[in-house]
């Protein structure tokens, strides 16, 4: 309790400079967090789709019903969802307005899964980069924090006879506190950030994947409706 009296008793008397450090800390620390649980949640929800459209995409439905079973349902789509309908979309629109070559067919589904993979993947890493900024950045915020903390210990003792370290001690502890949340932000983000890129970057390939798999059924329903 007394050690928590005296950390606090530090950052009131600290100067206005590293208060002003510590308060862009905080700000960072608590804003990384909300985005933290938030992703987390966000690449859970899309991998548990992902895994529940694939099952029922390879389970031998009709790709028709499926389309639009996913049309219905299309406020709460995301993902391979969003891939499969406007790839599904684009092919059955196509193929409306007739004498269309498989090639043309299949090209203009697949310029329709780009589009709607490149949203997802914008969805996906979204505040990533806010993370890699935290991690990447507060160290330093907090070394310039104790820098001028320290500086201006040292700068008050110009008008002092005898200097001693218990005149120091109290302005480098209050100075040293802003290195302490610097770090104490950008640990949580640096760890998440790589966590979450490599959830990001295997969910990409998996949707880049069903495109492909995708595009090859098309394909060979393509070639089938210009052999009939």
């Amino acid at each position: 309790m007394q050690n928590d009296l005296q950390i606090w008793q530090l950052i009131w008397h600290a100067s206005w400079m590293v208060k002003m450090v510590m308060l862009i800390l905080l700000a960072a620390s608590i804003s990384s967090w909300m985005i933290i649980f938030r992703k987390r949640q966000m690449l859970k929800a899309a991998e548990k789709g992902a895994n529940a459209f694939e099952e029922k995409f390879w389970s031998g439905t009709d790709l028709t019903r499926l389309y639009e079973t996913v049309s219905r349902e299309n406020a709460g789509n995301t993902g391979m969802e969003r891939v499969f309908e406007g790839g599904f979309r684009e092919f059955s629109r196509m193929r409306e307005q007739g004498r269309m070559t498989p090639a043309v067919l299949v090209e203009a589904a697949q310029r329709a899964m780009r589009i709607a993979l490149a949203r997802e993947t914008g969805r996906l890493e979204q505040h990533l980069s806010f993370l890699a900024t935290v991690g990447s950045t507060s160290p330093y915020i907090g070394l310039f924090g104790t820098v001028w903390g320290i500086m201006t210990s040292f700068h008050q003792l110009a008008n002092v006879n005898q200097a001693t370290i218990a005149m120091v001690a109290p302005g480098i502890s209050e100075a040293l506190i802003a290195t302490a949340m610097g770090l104490f932000a950008a640990i949580p983000a640096v760890i998440a950030y790589n966590r979450y890129s490599n959830q990001v970057d295997r969910l990409e390939m998996r949707y880049d994947n069903f495109t492909e798999e995708f595009s090859s059924i098309l394909q060979r329903q393509a070639h089938a409706l210009t052999d009939v």
